[in-house]
């Protein structure tokens, strides 16, 4: 039965999903099948079966029991949660082990479900939806870095183009260099020779995707001290993160700044992860390295869509949910959207894709902070934003979002507020949001934040380039000082001769 709590989407049906991969074994249990799915629970334990199946052709023996017993675990947290599915993939390790079909039944018998395992074409294929779903678009290469293999593939929009697995997981790599990652880098370079479609990724994005990679980024966040902890659309530029990487992929981590933040259990297989980044960097070229933390698990999640929900786009999707869970009303939410963008045209403003759909997304957001204190509103809505697991966003587009929220709640006058989210805006962006907080704070003192008026206020134009927000007679009660003082704000941020009237 699902928890008649408010903070739940009440039309979505829980449902699970373990990985089980060469390293590590995950169980993610989803509120729903979604465009932006949201994780209800999720738990890892780090098993390290591919561990050793180099030099034995076997899983890990004793990774083999700890998983058994914690399958017995997982399948009761899935039925804790009220899940109506339980689905399980394996990849790697378990499709090449001696005795990975043995281990799978088992699984299969715990678990009270049939096992996927999935060939290296299907791996590489789930990754890159996963890719696909958690970007707008995805246009680059691929790779997914797991404990036991590499996939990499060509993405291009909804294309899925051509692809490759290697054995080059972290984990596999280790034994193969014999815990030498100056042999790993030799042995990854001879491997990625195999991979022509490297060379149709130069000057585009690289999409690194894998817990290795996630952890190194982590690491590379704390060396420049980054200003927002979200790991999903992380950029690291290809020149300046050289230095990192060599540091790394030479395993002299244990002094660096940020190394606590990364489990002991991941640490090891860091210096493999570098080595492998690095030659793919010198095979591709490519223009810069996003880090996913979309990956198999998601793709497959996101081909249980229906079509139409998949074409939807991910961040619009999320900041919906959002409104209905957390705003006074999600249609007064969908109004500002609709009206901040007529006003936007009025004034002469134009926008790029991206940027109509970060205004969107911050006018669905608007009011997710209206419990809060009225002191503390801004701050706890920029909060929110700045660390909400949205997809389909960059960080620069995020921080717009975050201060357009800030600036509507706060004022927009203030240049000392939020300095870390000015450092990762574009100054384009904190001037748009500027813009569209002065905006918001016009509209709000109309609506009371309720559903009616909003698509009833039109501008119009007037002599010598000045605008007039009109009023219809029926709302005349609403005009007064307040909106008349808001309005001035915006004249003085636009330089243009903005007035209020009663329409006839």
């Amino acid at each position: 039965m699902i928890a008649n709590s408010q903070g739940r989407l009440q039309d979505r049906r829980p449902l699970s999903v373990i990985d089980i991969g060469s390293n590590s074994i995950r169980l993610v249990i989803y509120e729903g099948i979604a465009r932006s799915p949201t994780i209800l629970f999720n738990e890892k334990m780090l098993a390290g079966l591919g561990r050793g199946i180099v030099t034995t052709g076997k899983l890990d023996p004793e990774a083999v029991k700890r998983a058994v017993e914690e399958f017995r675990r997982f399948r009761a947290l899935s039925e804790q949660a009220g899940a109506e599915q339980l689905y399980v993939i394996a990849t790697a390790a378990a499709r090449e082990a001696q005795n990975g079909m043995d281990f799978i039944h088992r699984a299969e018998e715990i678990l009270g479900t049939e096992i996927r395992v999935l060939s290296g074409r299907e791996e590489a294929f789930y990754s890159a939806l996963g890719v696909i779903s958690g970007f707008h678009p995805a246009s680059g290469i691929a790779g997914d870095l797991g404990g036991g293999s590499l996939e990499l593939v060509d993405i291009d929009g909804e294309v899925i183009g051509d692809g490759i697995t290697l054995p080059l997981g972290g984990l596999r790599l280790q034994d193969m260099s014999k815990n030498s990652p100056a042999m790993a880098s030799r042995i990854a370079r001879k491997e990625l020779t195999r991979a022509k479609l490297l060379k149709g990724g130069e000057g585009r994005p690289f999409y690194a995707v894998g817990g290795t990679w996630r952890n190194l980024a982590r690491l590379h966040m704390s060396a420049i001290d980054y200003p927002l902890a979200v790991m999903h659309h992380y950029e690291m530029d290809v020149e300046k993160s050289a230095d990192f990487l060599k540091q790394v992929a030479r395993g002299e981590i244990e002094k660096m700044t940020g190394i606590e933040r990364v489990s002991k259990s991941r640490r090891a297989l860091l210096p493999y992860g570098a080595a492998v980044l690095q030659e793919i960097i010198a095979a591709q070229k490519p223009s810069k390295i996003i880090i996913s933390a979309l990956g198999v698990r998601e793709g497959f999640l996101f081909s249980l869509l229906p079509r139409q929900e998949q074409l939807k786009d991910p961040l619009i999707s999320a900041s919906e949910e959002l409104a209905v869970l957390r705003a006074r009303s999600a249609t007064h939410a969908h109004e500002l959207a609709e009206w901040t963008g007529t006003t936007f045209q009025a004034f002469g403003i134009s926008e790029t894709e991206d940027e109509a759909r970060y205004r969107r997304a911050a006018c669905l957001l608007a009011d997710i902070g209206w419990r809060a204190h009225p002191e503390y509103r801004g701050t706890q809505s920029l909060n929110i934003i700045a660390h909400a697991s949205f997809i389909g966003v960059d960080h620069p587009g995020r921080a717009f979002i975050a201060l357009a929220n800030l600036f509507r709640h706060e004022g927009v006058f203030d240049d000392a507020i939020s300095p870390q989210m000015r450092m990762l805006a574009t100054p384009r962006y904190v001037e748009r949001a500027r813009l569209l907080g002065a905006v918001l704070r016009v509209a709000y003192l109309f609506s009371a934040s309720m559903p009616g008026v909003i698509p009833t206020l039109k501008w119009q134009e007037r002599p010598g380039g000045g605008l007039a927000l009109v009023i219809p007679k029926a709302h005349a009660g609403l005009n007064g000082e307040r909106p008349a003082g808001r309005l001035a704000q915006l004249a003085k941020l636009t330089g243009r001769s903005l007035e209020l009237v009663v329409g006839d």
